[in-house]
């Protein structure tokens, strides 16, 4: 299901790229194959994608469309924005220089670029910032052109100085966010940050040192937007297996802990 709703807001899922490049075995390093599939009974079919023999997973955004009131227009906002077209993502061929239809997939849920005003970033991993930017005339600009990035300043103060020290760092920083930074689109918020009525952040630090996940409260029921809390839904049932990219593995094993 591409859209839900919850009381009056409006959730729809927009997929960039509808695996992951990594099996399983690869993104949970912790696990084992006997102990993932003894979960299958629960996995399958709804989180199992039969084509690879493998946990689905999927990089996407989440468009969250909230209703206006008397004295307050309603909002559109995207939750995370991929890897993005044009981009030297040497880590991942399926990564490094798309020339995907994510603005034509927004555009078929009725959202172009200039009716998005909020962007939330819950950590700055090269698939949750890609199309915060895209490439016009050799100029890296905001792709989101009336939108405020709003993102977690521990995060941002993180990258800022991986930056510095080079290498596929710079690359994503240079690309990808700093143009929002210097365009003066960005916000800088605490990983607390109460963004209005519906939404708001909540640290869960670990796989990145200022990873945040969305809380979405509404008059129909919540939801959560984790980031990359979790990387497999068998996280839920092993929520001690981190991932191979969580920076600070026993911080995102008590985050995940936590949140389950």
């Amino acid at each position: 299901m591409n859209e839900i709703q919850l009381g009056d807001v409006t959730i729809t899922r927009v997929v960039e790229i509808d695996r992951s490049f990594y099996p399983t075995a690869s993104m949970l390093p912790d696990s084992t194959v006997d102990a993932v599939t003894r979960h299958y009974g629960w996995i399958r079919p709804h989180f199992f994608d039969e084509s690879t023999g493998d946990i689905g997973s999927r990089i996407q955004s989440y468009v969250v469309r909230t209703p206006g009131r008397a004295d307050t227009p309603g909002r559109t906002v995207i939750i995370d924005t991929g890897v993005g077209n044009d981009k030297h993502r040497h880590e991942s061929p399926i990564w490094n220089m798309r020339r995907g239809t994510y603005l034509d997939d927004l555009a078929a849920v009725g959202v172009k670029p200039e009716d998005v005003d909020l962007v939330i970033i819950t950590h700055m991993h090269v698939d949750h910032v890609g199309w915060n930017t895209r490439l016009v005339e050799g100029t890296w600009v905001p792709t989101f052109p009336r939108a405020t990035y709003l993102m977690v300043g521990e995060e941002w103060e993180f990258w800022r100085h991986e930056r510095d020290r080079g290498g596929e760092a710079a690359v994503l920083i240079d690309d990808s966010v700093a143009p929002i930074v210097d365009a003066g689109r960005a916000k800088l918020v605490d990983a607390k940050h109460v963004i209005d009525e519906h939404l708001s952040f909540e640290p869960w630090p670990g796989h990145t040192p200022g990873h945040a996940a969305v809380r979405l409260q509404t008059s129909g029921g919540e939801a959560v937007f984790s980031g990359d809390l979790m990387h497999r839904v068998v996280q839920v049932a092993e929520p001690q297996w981190n991932s191979r990219f969580c920076a600070d593995g026993p911080r995102a094993r008590a985050s995940r802990e936590a949140f389950v």
